[in-house]
């Protein structure tokens, strides 16, 4: 499962980061709410816990951004305002759930888990290109309607390269959004290595991933 941690307090991100990735979840962080829109414009979570108070953009408007524009992700508000204006403010705007500041890291894994039980009503749509289509909900990858046997790392490639169709997409965003940990795939093959792969479960697909020397890679039709 993947988690956004948005939160600008440095010890409190860190302490988060590596307590759920401790729980075995793969965890992204930031310190600035456009921060925090600019990933969740471009990848999918799972749950996002969103501070309310920070640069850039309030956590609050965060919100907003990720409920208009219809991204699934579960949103979990994390701060110290306690008013029960607050609250009411943080759940109407479109959060699935307030935590408030001081808090027991096990009832925030606690919040985390009923959020990945509770089903999302927010369809998320099917992307397609040639004869390839990738359905987020139920993360099947078919060609001409037969599931292409893709494995997780492969299926977060193709997903995010599909996503930013027709832009390029460098190895730093592929290594951050595939791998748990983003240094181990740079400065090795192994990207390399998933993309040869990739690429020959989409012979035939009307779908090429082209290498854009320096740059990274993209998806075309064809």
């Amino acid at each position: 499962m993947r988690i956004l941690v948005a939160e600008d307090d440095r010890g409190l991100q860190e302490v988060l980061v590596l307590g759920l990735r401790d729980a075995g979840y793969h965890v992204d962080a930031v310190d600035r709410g456009d921060d925090a829109i600019d990933q969740l414009r471009w990848y999918e979570y799972d749950v996002a816990i969103i501070d309310w108070r920070m640069p850039g953009a309030e956590g609050i408007d965060v919100v907003a951004w990720a409920r208009k524009h219809d991204r699934p992700t579960a949103l979990l508000m994390l701060t110290a305002r306690d008013t029960p204006a607050d609250r009411i403010r943080g759940l109407d705007t479109g959060a699935d759930d307030y935590l408030v500041k001081p808090f027991d890291f096990g009832e925030l894994l606690a919040r985390v888990r009923a959020l990945q039980r509770r089903p999302r009503g927010v369809d998320q749509p099917v992307i397609s290109l040639g004869r390839v289509t990738l359905d987020p909900a139920t993360r099947v990858v078919a060609v001409g309607g037969v599931d292409a046997g893709l494995t997780a790392t492969e299926y977060l490639i193709l997903e995010l390269i599909l996503r930013r169709a027709p832009a390029v997409v460098g190895r730093k965003a592929i290594a951050e959004h595939a791998w748990a940990d983003e240094t181990d795939p740079l400065g090795s093959n192994a990207i390399d290595v998933q993309m040869s792969r990739l690429r020959a479960k989409l012979v035939g697909a009307g779908v090429r991933i082209v290498t854009v020397r320096g740059a990274g890679f993209r998806a075309e039709a064809g």
